[in-house]
């Protein structure tokens, strides 16, 4: 009796920590949705970024195959003006349609409009598309920085492929520890453009820490090892960078902590893509990666 009663217990457990992780991702996915809108109205206006019409209907598709209402509504419209795109009035019906459905009170007043549904939608809503790679692009994000930052930022973009990141990556974790400020220095010591705590410094010959060449490529080197650590896993690669590749290994994944967790979730938000190309010869990976992998067997198998 008291062996079903514990089975029934981890059951519950189980199911609870199922719908958890469910409402987790829903609430990831509903973010990322709403950030590519919000890019796209950008793009699509020209606030703070060349104006580029088709780009922000690219995002706004993007947008609205994750389930957002504005993206749909606002990609409805673009179809309905020609705006980006071709006219098309069976794709702006469909969309206004989509988003009506998700009480969106714009696209209801539309759907008079619309004429006869048709459930036609553009491709890129019918297949994952290619564009979260490339939705940060690097010299539009330049432009928009001050006259100093620039000149740090196309240092940073510059250096950064001859490390194996990719310029998006560098800029994320360069913008987020320092705003590209040479000079700043953390209440824990941390210093420079890449904020290098001393011991990482030292680890990757990095001896004038606020030289912001020299503080660069060892932020790129610390960068290139995570990758290398974490075999392109980008999350843990933040992770490790904001709180050490030790809580990361401890944790068996993202610490729990709320500021490394805003940290990986504004890094990802920016490159779009939770993998990234690594070297292999740089360092042995982590020996908790394949911890974690037989665990998450064991999981699936049971």
């Amino acid at each position: 009796m008291a062996f079903g009663v514990c089975l029934a217990c981890a059951g519950a457990t189980s199911a609870g920590t199922a719908s958890a992780s469910d409402d987790l991702i829903a609430k990831a996915f509903a973010l990322q949705a709403r950030y590519l809108a919000e890019e796209a109205l950008s793009y699509e206006h020209g606030e703070g970024v060349p104006r580029d019409q088709p780009y922000a209907a690219r995002l706004y598709c993007e947008s609205a195959r994750l389930g957002d209402p504005e993206g749909m509504y606002a990609l409805a419209w673009m179809y309905a003006n020609g705006r980006g795109v071709e006219r098309n009035d069976a794709y702006a019906g469909t969309l206004f349609a989509m988003a009506a459905k998700l009480g969106n009170a714009h696209a209801e007043r539309m759907l008079r409009f619309t004429g006869e549904y048709t459930g036609a939608v553009p491709d890129c809503l019918h297949t994952p598309s290619e564009l979260l790679a490339q939705r940060w692009p690097v010299e539009a994000l330049v432009a928009r920085l001050p006259p100093a930052r620039q000149q740090v930022a196309r240092l940073l973009i510059e250096l950064a492929p001859s490390y194996g990141v990719q310029p998006q990556l560098a800029l994320a974790i360069a913008l987020t520890e320092s705003a590209l400020n040479p000079q700043a220095l953390s209440p824990k010591n941390a210093m420079g453009v890449m904020q290098l705590i001393p011991e990482t410094a030292q680890r990757f010959n990095v001896s004038q820490p606020y030289d912001p060449e020299q503080n660069i490529r060892g932020g790129l080197a610390y960068l290139r090892w995570l990758l290398a650590y974490f075999e392109g896993d980008v999350a843990l690669a933040a992770a490790a960078y904001n709180a050490g590749e030790g809580a990361v290994n401890r944790f068996r994944g993202v610490p729990p902590y709320s500021e490394t967790r805003a940290y990986v979730e504004r890094i990802l938000r920016h490159v779009g893509d939770g993998r990234h190309p690594y070297d292999s010869n740089v360092v042995a990976p982590s020996p908790m990666l394949r911890t974690l992998r037989l665990a998450r067997q064991e999981d699936h198998d049971t």
